[in-house]
């Protein structure tokens, strides 16, 4: 498989293009600079495929990262409008990478803005990244038509969810109560939390893998970690836990 890095202009993973002035295109007056920023290269490959085609879609992705080191380098070079942010990266995730482009966001001539693009449907990170400075939030299953127009919406200044997302964010932000801590989630990483959902949800492990872009054995490992933390012995009895606290 040829780098989709080569030939096309794009800056690849801790990499950055030149800052560029907008330019009209194919598509028609419409164009927006994007910086990719995930941990999986298979996934960012299928997001430029996708989206990346300038002449038709008006979108120039400008650069990718692959943890927060890298995407907070990245935009800081090349200031591009619209930032695809993943939930979770290696160095932080990507509330971290919001903090720290913080002064980015809050240019007033030249804002930076930031849509999640993540696999977690989870409450708590749609509103964690929300607090964080995100425009909006869409899953993975956005079809690359859908993600387009998100993109230019937030460019607008447009805020952009999922449809079943929205209701998180205004359900935490119509409520001045601090959500209680759960002691035993907190104990899990993010990734431990996504594939303890998708376990108590019925899939199987291959299914797992699949769509968190990991190994079968990277969810046997994961799943092992969630039943040592939380003292549990199987995953029916992982269901009965993450139903009870609602996680499903």
């Amino acid at each position: 498989m040829s780098d989709p890095t080569e030939g096309n202009g794009t800056a690849g993973a801790g990499e950055a293009a030149e800052p560029a002035q907008p330019a009209s295109d194919g598509a028609g007056e419409r164009h927006v600079r994007v910086v990719l920023v995930d941990d999986h290269r298979m996934f960012r490959t299928g997001v430029q495929a996708e989206i990346g085609q300038t002449a038709e879609t008006g979108v120039e992705v400008v650069g990718e990262a692959a943890d927060v080191d890298q995407a907070v380098t990245v935009i800081t070079a090349t200031r591009p409008e619209v930032v695809l942010l993943d939930v979770h990266l290696p160095g932080g995730g990507g509330v971290e990478v919001l903090r720290r482009c913080a002064p980015l966001m809050g240019d007033a001539e030249r804002p930076v803005r930031f849509l999640a693009l993540s696999v977690s449907d989870a409450a708590e990170d749609v509103i964690g990244v929300i607090r964080g400075g995100a425009r909006g939030y869409v899953t993975k299953t956005i079809t690359g038509t859908d993600l387009v127009d998100s993109v230019f919406r937030v460019q607008e200044g447009d805020a952009v969810f999922s449809p079943r997302l929205a209701g998180f964010v205004l359900d935490a932000f119509a409520s001045t109560d601090a959500p209680p801590v759960d002691e035993d989630l907190d104990r899990l990483t993010q990734r431990e939390r996504e594939v303890l959902r998708l376990i108590a949800r019925g899939y199987a492990y291959k299914e797992i893998a699949k769509q968190l872009y990991i190994s079968v054995k990277t969810v046997e490992s994961h799943v092992s970690a969630v039943l040592r933390k939380l003292q549990l012995s199987n995953r029916h009895e992982l269901t009965r836990w993450a139903t009870a606290r609602r996680l499903v």
